[in-house]
C-alpha cells in the first residue's frame, strides 16, 4: 500500500453499517472451514475428526494476533487497519482455495485468522468511540457478526453442491476484496472535537474497574469456549443427530444457519436491556439459560434438538454485547483498543482449544453429545461472572427509572 493511500485513510471514520458488515465477514470467513472440513478431509484422505485439528492455528491466531492489531492501530490508525483487514482476509481465503497439501491449507487458515484478528480490537473500538445508545448499537453489530456465523454453513453448503471445498474459500475471498474497495470509498474525515476527546480521556477508569474487568475476563473466557464449540460443532452435530429429517449437507447447513440467524437477534434485545438495567443481572440470567438449554440440546434429536439448540444459541449470542458495554463504561477511549485486544485474545484463544478437545474426544469414541454436557458445565462460570460484576451508580439509576 503506497504512502498516499496510507495517509488518505489514516484519520478517518466510517458509518456503523460498514463496520457491521465487516463483523459479518469476520465471522463468516473464520467458519468456512467448519462446513468445508469434511469435503476437504475426503480430498486429503483424512477423516473429519483428523482434519479439523488443522484449523486450530487459524483460531489461535484469531485471538493471539489481536494485541498486535491493537498496537498497530494505535501507531498508525484504526481505519487503516480495517482496510488491511478486508484485503488481507480476502487474499488469504483465495490462497486457501489453491493449496495443494493439508499443511499448506493449515498455513492459509492461519493467515485468515491473522487478518481476522484485526476486526474485534479495532472495528469494535471504532464503533464504541461514540457512546450514544451503545448497548443497542453493539447488539446490532453483534447480530451482523452472528449472521456471518449463520451464513457460513449455509453458503458453504450451497457452494459444496456447486463444486468442492476450494470454491468455499475462493468465492467469499473474492467478495472480501471487492468489499474492501467499497469500505475505502466509505471512509470520511473524523471531525470529533479533540478537546472533547481529551476531556473524556482525563476521566480515566471508572470506580471498581479492576473487579469489573476481572468479571468480564471470566465471562469472556468461559463464553469464548462455549461460543467456539457451539459455532463450530453444531453443523456437524445436526448432520449426525437429525438423520430422521435429512442426510443432505445443504439442508442440515440450512437448519444450522436458521438457528444462528434467529438466535442472533437476541443481542438486540439484550443490548436494549443493558441500556436500561444493570448488566450484572442480565449476565447472570444469560449464564443460567446457557446451563439449562445447552444441557437439553445434548439430550434431544431431530425437531426437539432444533428447538433446544435455538434457545441455547439465543443465550450464547445474548452474552456478546454485555462484555463490550461493560468495557465502554469502565475504560476510557484511548485504552479501549488495548483492553479489547486482551479480551478477544482470551476469548478466541480459549475458543481455539475447542478444536483439539473435540478431536480428542471424538477420536476416543465418545458421542458428540457429551461435548454439549461439558459446555453446559462451563456455563456455570458465566453465571458466576455475573454475580462478581459490580453495580455502577448509573446502573442503579437506570434500574430505578425502569421500575418507575
Amino acid at each position: 500500500m503506497s504512502y498516499s493511500v496510507v495517509k488518505a485513510v489514516s484519520a478517518r471514520k466510517v458509518n456503523d453499517i460498514y463496520l457491521n458488515i465487516g463483523h459479518f465477514l469476520d465471522h463468516f470467513m473464520m467458519l468456512i472451514f467448519a462446513k468445508a472440513a469434511y469435503d476437504a478431509g475426503r480430498h486429503f484422505d483424512m477423516s473429519y475428526d483428523e482434519i479439523i485439528v488443522y484449523g486450530v492455528v487459524g483460531f489461535v491466531l484469531f485471538g493471539g494476533m489481536a494485541p498486535v492489531a491493537a498496537q498497530l492501530a494505535d501507531k498508525f490508525s484504526r481505519s487503516l487497519l480495517m482496510v488491511i483487514f478486508h484485503f488481507g482476509i480476502g487474499g488469504a481465503a483465495i490462497l486457501a482455495g489453491f493449496t495443494q497439501t493439508v499443511w499448506q491449507l493449515a498455513v492459509a487458515i492461519g493467515l485468515i485468522g491473522t487478518f481476522a484478528a484485526i476486526y474485534h480490537p479495532v472495528g469494535i473500538a471504532m464503533l464504541i468511540k461514540n457512546n450514544r445508545r451503545i448497548g443497542f448499537r453493539l447488539g446490532i453489530n453483534g447480530v451482523f457478526g452472528n449472521m456471518g456465523v449463520a451464513a457460513a454453513p449455509l453458503i458453504a453448503g450451497i457452494l459444496l453442491t456447486m463444486g468442492d471445498w476450494r470454491l468455499c474459500f475462493i468465492m467469499p475471498g473474492l467478495f472480501c476484496l471487492g468489499y474492501g474497495v467499497a469500505f475505502i470509498s466509505a471512509l470520511r474525515e473524523d471531525n470529533t472535537p479533540r478537546v472533547a476527546a481529551a476531556k473524556r480521556g482525563r476521566a480515566g477508569f471508572a470506580p471498581n474497574w479492576k473487579l469489573a474487568l476481572g468479571a468480564m475476563l471470566l465471562s469472556t473466557a468461559s463464553g469464548g469456549f462455549i461460543f467456539g464449540a457451539m459455532t463450530f460443532v453444531v453443523p456437524r452435530y445436526f448432520e449426525i443427530s437429525m438423520t430422521s429429517l435429512s442426510t443432505s449437507v445443504a439442508l442440515t447447513g440450512l437448519l444450522a444457519s436458521l438457528v444462528y440467524a434467529t438466535a442472533s437477534f437476541t443481542q438486540i434485545g439484550v443490548g436494549w436491556l443493558i441500556d436500561r438495567f444493570s448488566p450484572k443481572w442480565v449476565l447472570f440470567t444469560i449464564g443460567i439459560g446457557q446451563i439449562l438449554f445447552i444441557f437439553l440440546a445434548a439430550r434431544f434429536t431431530d425437531y426437539a434438538l432444533f428447538f433446544a439448540m435455538l434457545v441455547a444459541m439465543s443465550f450464547v449470542f445474548g452474552q456478546i454485547p454485555i462484555t463490550d458495554t461493560i468495557l465502554s463504561r469502565y475504560v476510557p477511549d484511548e485504552w479501549r483498543a488495548k483492553v479489547l485486544s486482551v479480551k478477544f485474545m482470551v476469548n478466541l484463544t480459549i475458543g481455539a482449544t475447542v478444536l483439539p478437545i473435540c478431536g480428542v474426544i471424538l477420536q476416543s469414541g465418545v458421542p458428540m453429545s457429551r461435548l454439549f454436557v461439558v459446555m453446559s458445565g462451563v456455563g456455570i462460570l458465566v453465571a458466576l461472572s455475573g454475580l462478581l460484576l459490580p453495580v455502577q451508580a448509573d446502573d442503579q439509576r437506570r434500574d430505578k427509572m425502569s421500575a418507575e
